[in-house]
């Protein structure tokens, strides 16, 4: 709990500084009748230990739930000495390094993050970073749109496996900028992009292609044979992927003959832990003749007079952060220490320590899908290879389903009815390396039970 130092006299002599009689005169500029006279329902004052003795029994009422629950954020282990160290004073209050001399510290970290996100998507080039997942993909098109001077038509191929809080998101940057998104269907057997959509788009003038994997529905895309398509075409090609699969499976820079041109996603599986709304933050790597359109910090390493190693903000200009109606990218400070925490947390696990987090996704997930549709009334619903997350879809309507097995402190799935019409009763469900064998019979022992007494 903070610690707020100030006595009434420093209060006194703050105010007496800045000509104020009261704090009520700070507030002077708000009309009277959007004030409130007092907090109904709020408690008296209480002392420090009685509000730590109140929060220690509201955090003991609390139970962690069994999270089947992927849909874009995801329950992975965080080893303790992630935040540890990234809420060490050095990192937790750093600001944008504007002052190399003063920064050489966040500035080598930042560094380090880059690196590693170009050995995992096998790039050039990794920027330090975006906002989020969503607004990566919303950034990663309009740079492709800069990048790609062939095309006039600024038509982007939307994949309908893309997220679907992304693809509202990147609509509602890009639309007033004259940026067409032509929507791709999912195939209804595999649920990855329909191969016959892509024919009528054969030989007209594209901007670029989403290709997201693992997409929405967990499955793997054909990535090899959709970037030779789109590069056919003089089509950018955008990765949208999820880090920690990026251990196991081939990285964008990799795919068809020419790899991904840019690549993008959510950072959160890489140490950032579930919470309410964030913060996350989205990750952005391409290749390098793609390097002075990309948004965001670009941190580069140089040698000093004395011929010293050093680090300092490169590639880069004021409007990133001075001249806000004219910057080309979306960061703030959050972003950064969550770029510290993912560092961190990549420096820990290492090579081998990202194989084996992914491996065990995958066993946990086909384990669960597995079990589960061993159930009578369950069904796999896509036959595509899928990483660790799946659909499976119920005879009985999945809404009261959820309901009963949050009571036994189970987060189920994600419905996708809401999203995906034509998905009735059908379940989004996944498993990190957090989950084990006893979690995934725990599910669905109860699954069963609920099921059975209807």
């Amino acid at each position: 709990m903070p610690f707020i130092p100030h006595t009434e006299d420093d209060i006194e002599q703050m105010l007496a500084t800045i000509g104020a009689a009261n704090i009520d005169a700070l507030f002077d500029e708000i009309p009277a009748a959007l004030r409130v006279d007092g907090l109904p329902g709020v408690p008296t004052t209480m002392s420090e230990a009685e509000v730590s003795r109140l929060m220690t029994q509201r955090a003991a009422d609390v139970q962690r739930p069994l999270c089947f629950v992927g849909a874009g954020a995801y329950d992975h282990h965080i080893p303790a000495a992630v935040w540890e160290i990234a809420t060490r004073g050095e990192f937790y209050s750093a600001y944008t390094p504007y002052q190399a001399e003063a920064s050489q510290g966040t500035l080598q970290l930042l560094y380090e993050y880059q690196s590693m996100m170009t050995a995992l998507t096998a790039l050039d080039v990794s920027n330090a970073s975006l906002y989020d997942g969503a607004s990566a993909l919303a950034e990663a098109i309009l740079m492709a749109v800069r990048c790609n001077r062939k095309s006039k038509s600024k038509r982007i191929l939307m994949p309908t496996t893309v997220h679907p809080l992304y693809r509202k998101v990147v609509r509602t940057i890009v639309l007033s900028q004259g940026i067409e998104l032509v929507e791709l269907p999912y195939d209804a057997c595999g649920g990855t992009i329909l191969a016959a959509a892509l024919s009528e788009h054969e030989g007209s003038d594209i901007t670029a292609l989403v290709i997201p994997t693992p997409n929405f529905f967990g499955a793997l895309e054909e990535v090899d044979t959709l970037t030779d398509w789109a590069h056919q075409q003089d089509a950018q090609v955008i990765a949208l992927v999820n880090p920690t699969s990026l251990a196991l499976l081939k990285p964008p820079g990799e795919w068809g003959h020419k790899g991904a041109d840019i690549a993008c996603g959510e950072g959160q599986p890489l140490g950032i832990p579930l919470a309410g709304g964030g913060p996350y933050f989205g990750f952005m790597c391409c290749k390098k003749a793609h390097v002075r359109q990309m948004p965001g910090r670009i941190v580069g390493a140089t040698l000093d007079l004395q011929g010293k190693r050093g680090f300092t903000l490169t590639l880069q200009a004021r409007e990133q952060h001075i001249r806000r109606s004219k910057a080309t990218s979306n960061i703030c400070t959050n972003q950064g220490l969550m770029v510290t925490a993912a560092t961190i947390y990549m420096a820990l696990l290492g090579r081998e320590g990202l194989v084996r987090c992914a491996a065990a996704c995958h066993d946990n997930a086909v384990a669960l899908v597995d079990r589960l549709t061993a159930i009578d009334g369950i069904s796999k619903v896509f036959d595509q290879p899928f990483f660790h997350e799946a659909v499976i879809r119920f005879e009985r309507p999945v809404a009261g389903l959820l309901e009963q097995l949050a009571e036994q402190n189970i987060l189920a799935g994600y419905a996708l009815q809401g999203d995906y019409p034509e998905l009735e009763n059908c379940l989004l469900v996944c498993a990190t390396e957090q989950r084990n064998a006893a979690d995934i019979e725990t599910f669905a022992k109860h699954l069963q039970q609920i099921i059975g007494s209807h």
